[in-house]
Order: structure tokens, then sequence, then C-alpha cells
């Protein structure tokens, strides 16, 4: 490329975080708050992974721009604002690693009430013997919407004894249809959301979704809060025949006195799935990656809508 590409990236030092800046790109910083000039030039952007819904309405501002990069695996809040001309890439693969290990975590945690501990610890009780807590082993984990982090999950359930069964929206080899989830669902110990925000899957675990699980059964959101009816779920967890562990909820952030606070049975994590030490160099490598290809003309990877670079 004749001229620097403008750029714009959420790091005071691009050099530090990506271990090395890669040349031919005029980088400018945006984390959020004012916004700076020169926003009519920027090519390529990385919204900030923290920086809400101001640093994805930017994007409107941007008439020369091209790419953009996210650092989460979900799109669906950058969508509105792409001209039919901008490629839009995602985080495929950085979050596999800190997703898998909340629910691996939020699933233990349930089964061997951990939450229960941690109140009786504050309390400083020792309560007598009340029967065994759940175990992993011998459990059927059905994890739905499988994929790099279903694939991750599976890898970290490998040492549990447990069975997996592996639902997406289409059929591959070991992977269920989605249409089969009526004769799954009954089956299941645990249920695993993974599945992207889209308008297919938006409340798609509603009340006639939740009926189809067996009593006892976990279910476990770590998608995106909008995938679950919460007045259905709610509706559910009062009758305390079935749990639930929950990454993300709607709405997000989860308000105080809301009736999901105190429903029983239920384990609520504040959206922090994805952040663990595993998150920056696992970005970092992938928008390096990205902007080597960018400016050697290469083909860039994870994109998930606009045309193809």
């Amino acid at each position: 490329m004749a001229d620097d590409v403008k750029t714009l990236l959420p790091w005071q030092d691009p050099d530090a975080f990506l271990g090395g800046m890669p040349s031919g790109f005029d980088v400018r910083f945006y984390a959020g708050g004012p916004r700076p000039e020169g926003l009519d030039e920027i090519e390529f952007y990385v919204p900030h992974y923290m920086g809400g819904q101001e640093v994805v309405e930017v994007i409107a501002d941007m008439p020369a721009l091209k790419v953009v990069q996210t650092q989460t695996a979900g799109f669906e809040n950058v969508l509105p604002f792409l001209g039919e001309d901008v490629t839009l890439c995602n985080a495929r693969g950085v979050h596999d690693a800190s997703t898998a290990e909340i629910t691996v975590a939020l699933i233990l945690a349930s089964y061997r009430r951990i939450p229960r501990a941690v109140r009786n610890q504050g309390e400083q009780i020792w309560p007598p013997y009340d029967g065994p807590d759940d175990s992993l082993a011998d459990r059927t984990v059905l994890i739905l919407g499988y994929g790099s982090i279903g694939e991750a999950l599976e890898r970290r359930l490998a040492g549990f004894e447990c069975d997996v069964v592996r639902v997406a929206r289409r059929a591959r080899e070991g992977v269920h249809p989605i249409e089969e989830l009526p004769a799954l669902l009954p089956k299941a110990d645990v249920v695993v959301l993974l599945t992207p925000a889209t308008e297919q899957t938006k409340g798609m675990v509603d009340a006639k979704f939740l009926g189809q699980l067996k009593d006892g059964a976990l279910l476990v959101n770590v998608a995106r809060g909008v995938v679950v009816n919460t007045d259905d779920l709610v509706a559910e967890l009062t009758t305390g025949r079935i749990r639930a562990a929950l990454d993300v909820t709607d709405p997000e952030p989860l308000p105080a006195g809301h009736p999901l606070w105190s429903a029983p049975n239920v384990l609520i994590n504040p959206h922090r799935g994805g952040a663990s030490t595993a998150f920056a160099p696992r970005a970092a490598r992938l928008v390096r990656a990205q902007l080597e290809r960018y400016a050697k003309g290469e083909p860039l990877i994870n994109v998930v809508a606009g045309p193809p670079r």
C-alpha cells in the first residue's frame, strides 16, 4: 500500500500490546469518550473490548472505513452501523479458553453447592451433612451452539467422565441439527447455551424449551442473555424443578430487585466469562495477524459480514 492505512485502535501503546505493531499503519487511539479527529479517514477499526455502545456507534462517522475487527465473538450489536462495503471480522477463537473455563466453573459450582459454602463461610457455619453433592461424572452435557468454544469446552470436559451431546444449527459429522432438540433435551443433565444472538435464537429458551428439560437439569447460559426468555426462566426456577447458572442475563446489567436475583437454584456471574488473563494475548495475536494480512493484501479471517478482503 502506498500510503499508511489510517487505523483506530483501543490501546494507547499498541506496539506493546500487540508485541510489535506491523508497518504500514498510521495509528490513532480511541477507547470511548471524546472522539478523535480524523474519523473520516479511518480505514481499519478495532473497537475497545469493554467500551460499550459508544465505541460501536462511532462507526457511523467513518465514511472511509473498510474493516471492523471486533474483540468479541458476538457481533450483532455492530451490524446496524455497518455500511454495505465494510467488512466485519469477529474474534472467533479469542474467547474459547476463557468461556470454556467459566462454563466448567459454573457447572461444578452449581453441582458442588459452592455458593452455599461461600455463604456459610461468611457466617462461620459448618452445616451438618445433608446428603451428597451432585457430580459431573456420569452426566450428559448438551452443548447448544457447538462451534470453536464448544470444542474447547468439550476438551475440558474430557476428564470429568461425562457424555457430551453436540447440537448446532446444521447437522455435520458428530453434531446434531437443532431440529432434533425436542428428542435430545429430555435426556440432558446439563444444557450449555453457546448460540449467537440472532433473530432466530432470541427467546428460543422459552417455557416450551424449559418444559422439555428433565427434573433437576442445569441450564448454563454463557451465550447472550436474550437467548433466554427471562420471565419463563424465573417461572420455571420458582417451581424448584430445574437449576440455572448464568454468565449473561436479560436485561443486563441485571437491576437491583429483579426477581432473577432471588429465584431459587440460580447462580449469577456478572458477564465475566471472557474477562480472564487468557483474553489479552489471544486478542493481540488475532489483531496483529489481521493487520499483517491487510497490509499484505492477504485474505482476512473470521469474516462474518460484508465483502471478503
